[in-house]
């Protein structure tokens, strides 16, 4: 905290609350103030240690009103995402750890069971969190726990649009549960969101008389016995019914027959109290829906929540940011895919862009500013994204799908399914490749090579820096070689002046970077530039070690694998990827299948979940790190010695 900023004194309520049980012994009244000091500690506390910033000042009234309400951690609250529950780390026993969030060993930046019991699921990836609250309900059913567990689903605006939401929304509505979904609606994204389901959330109202008056005469009816739980349904869609004559509008979560109570103002935290009060003990699934303003309480961030999302440190008081001074410097490696994506674009008319509500974070939105029909934004839709590329592909286009790495998980049997088995020339620009830092094991985009490399026909490829990013994209835009796969990571590059002449690379054709005779490293991608230092280092000390930089993972180039393996018995692979289906197993099968007797010592990402740190730490502790790489590669010789 800055030395001004004292917690006794600046927020002496949160100061009391060590947990939300504390949190309840307070009168109703002083919540307001409770809401002003946690947005106060979180100023402070990120503006120290940056995170996601503006997604949690916009839910502290909600997150305050859930833990009054509810029981917890008895009662589930199910985050979506996560990036909106800073809040509820401060107030579920987190409070006085909070500097370590997102740091080595310190607290995931995101829900996480493994951390507290107060957080019921992991949260990281969007649109989960109504399917796995559903489950939780009706767990606690079959499991007769007794007294009614109520369980909470709060997910955002964006979230809710995405598919599986949807499918758990469709199948709340048909099953016997008490599922409570909180809509939290701040009409906007990570960027701007997109699409019908949006600004159908603009205009949706519902009478906040008309919901009072169907909850007595429904309770009425109910003691009266001439309704019950059995017809409960037919009851509510005459409702529904008679509301939307009346009204001429049709609610799309009542036409499910899902209760819908809303909008209220996410912002009134009494209010929201009571509401909760009211409702969380109705039968049947029901949706609050509250509106918010993301970075609600710091002018800055609501008046630019795009850049606010994740500002880095700033002033507390002014709001000004620490920006990193970049001149000079390599650019960010989605940068050079956003320039590039262009300049190829404007040569070639046959080529698309489309991204998976991430146009800023992965640099499509230059494209979409040039040339917004031929860039898109399908929102938090990866499945939809992939066999929308592969839609366009089928007749004639050039789509360049852009999604994270961890977040194309989501859309595995798309790319087998609709592009591979087809040969679909889809090209799949992987960003934030390999392990990510701070944003910690939901996000590691570590999986890909392993995922992907078992997919007949697609071409798997990774840029050991920003020239041949460029000649990669370059390649994959002739639309000639089927599914083209390039992944690349989170963060600048090595080559300040990376805007070179691009030109066709030799599909599975790899490159050797130094000779020597004692034994060769394999590499693939950007990790190859720390193995260079190694080797450089090395060969000052008489050690002669050859490198080869693979560029492809499928096909892999046969040409060098035979001749190392004729001429090395040791070969080291480094792969900034899970160790179990990436290059290493590649080339391992590729020298048993070929009876080569080489020894492969396989350097990557050992088989266990990766928690969040800076790269660094991360490297260190997988033991890909430069001084392991080293050390590995010396064990190696001295042991032939």
């Amino acid at each position: 905290m800055p030395e001004e900023f004292k917690l006794e004194k600046d927020c002496p309520l949160l100061a009391g609350i060590n947990t939300p049980a504390d949190l309840r012994k307070l009168p109703i009244e002083e919540l307001p103030q409770v809401c002003s000091e946690l947005r106060k500690f979180l100023i402070y506390s990120l503006s120290r240690n940056p995170g996601h910033f503006a997604s949690s000042m916009g839910t502290v009234e909600l997150t305050v009103a859930l833990h009054y309400v509810f029981d917890t951690p008895n009662d589930r609250i199910v985050w979506d995402v996560g990036h909106q529950a800073y809040g509820h780390k401060v107030l579920t026993g987190r409070r006085d750890s909070f500097d370590s969030l997102r740091k080595w060993h310190g607290l995931s930046g995101f829900p996480n069971p493994d951390e507290s019991e107060y957080d019921s699921f992991i949260a990281g990836h969007a649109s989960n969190s109504i399917s796995a609250a559903l489950g939780m309900t009706v767990a606690s059913k079959l499991n007769q726990d007794g007294s009614r567990r109520n369980v909470v689903a709060v997910i955002g605006d964006a979230s809710i649009s995405g598919g599986l939401a949807f499918e758990g929304i469709n199948n709340a509505s048909l099953s016997n549960s008490n599922l409570l979904i909180i809509l939290n609606d701040n009409d906007m994204a990570i960027d701007q969101n997109v699409g019908a389901l949006n600004e159908y959330m603009t205009r949706i109202n519902t009478s906040k008389a008309y919901n009072r008056l169907r909850y007595k005469v429904y309770h009425f009816l109910k003691r009266l016995h001439l309704i019950d739980e059995k017809h409960r349904g037919l009851i509510l869609r005459f409702n529904n019914s008679i509301k939307a004559l009346l009204t001429r509008q049709q609610n799309i979560f009542e036409g499910l027959d899902i209760r819908y109570f809303g909008p209220y103002d996410g912002h009134d935290v009494e209010r929201i109290v009571r509401i909760l009060g009211d409702i969380k003990d109705m039968e049947g699934p029901r949706l609050l829906h509250l509106r918010t303003r993301k970075g609600k309480g710091f002018r800055p961030a609501e008046e630019d929540p795009v850049t606010w999302h994740a500002p880095g440190r700033f002033n507390p008081v002014t709001g000004e940011r620490e920006v990193e001074d970049a001149t000079g410097k390599p650019p960010k490696y989605q940068d050079v895919f956003g320039h590039t994506i262009v300049e190829l674009a404007r040569n070639n008319s046959k080529i698309v862009g489309i991204t998976a509500a991430m146009p800023t974070g992965c640099s499509l939105s230059f494209m979409l500013d040039e040339m917004p029909g031929r860039a898109f934004d399908v929102g938090i839709a990866e499945e939809h994204a992939v066999t929308f590329s592969a839609g366009m592909a089928k007749d004639g286009l050039i789509p360049f799908c852009c999604i994270y790495s961890t977040f194309l998980q989501r859309a595995y049997d798309e790319i087998i399914h609709d592009v591979a088995i087809q040969r679909l020339p889809v090209v799949f620009c992987i960003d934030r490749a390999g392990l990510v830092g701070d944003d910690g094991v939901t996000h590691h985009g570590v999986f890909d090579l392993a995922y992907l490399s078992c997919i007949p026909g697609v071409v798997i490829s990774s840029p050991m820096n920003e020239h041949y990013l460029r000649h990669l994209m370059y390649t994959a835009s002739m639309g000639k070689n089927g599914p083209f796969a390039i992944r690349y990571p989170r963060g600048c590059g090595v080559i300040p002046d990376w805007q070179c002449e691009m030109h066709e690379l030799a599909v599975g054709k790899g490159r050797k970077l130094c000779d020597g005779d004692r034994v060769a490293v394999l590499t693939l991608g950007p990790i190859g530039n720390d193995v260079q230092d190694v080797i450089k280092s090395l060969g000052n000390k008489g050690c002669h070690v050859a490198h080869y930089d693979m560029i492809f993972l499928s096909p892999i180039d046969e040409g060098i694998l035979t001749d190392v393996g004729q001429r090395f018995k040791h070969v080291v692979t480094v792969e900034d990827g899970v160790v179990h289906g990436g290059l290493g197993s590649v080339v391992t099968d590729w020298f048993n299948d070929h009876g080569m007797a080489v020894h492969v010592t396989r350097m990557g990402i050992p088989s266990r979940f990766v928690a969040q740190g800076s790269i660094g730490q991360l490297r260190h502790e997988c033991g890909i790190d430069n001084d392991s790489i080293k050390t590995k590669i010396l064990d190696i010789i001295d042991n032939k010695q």
